[in-house]
């Protein structure tokens, strides 16, 4: 679900810790609102994953 209050098109969104847990959520969130994100954390596969999944 897109609330139109919480549009983030156009805007960038760096979330450290989001590979995992709250970060994850939170970058997943983000991306759903439409802000480009980009992730960081600590293993480059779970980073990779949840990549792949802002991507879809």
């Amino acid at each position: 679900m897109k609330f139109p209050s919480f549009d983030l098109t156009g805007k960038v969104a760096l979330v450290t810790g989001g590979s995992r847990g709250l970060g994850r959520g939170i970058a997943l969130g983000l991306a759903h609102a439409g802000a480009d994100v980009a992730i960081c954390g600590r293993t480059e596969e779970t980073a990779k994953v949840t990549a792949s999944e802002i991507e879809e």
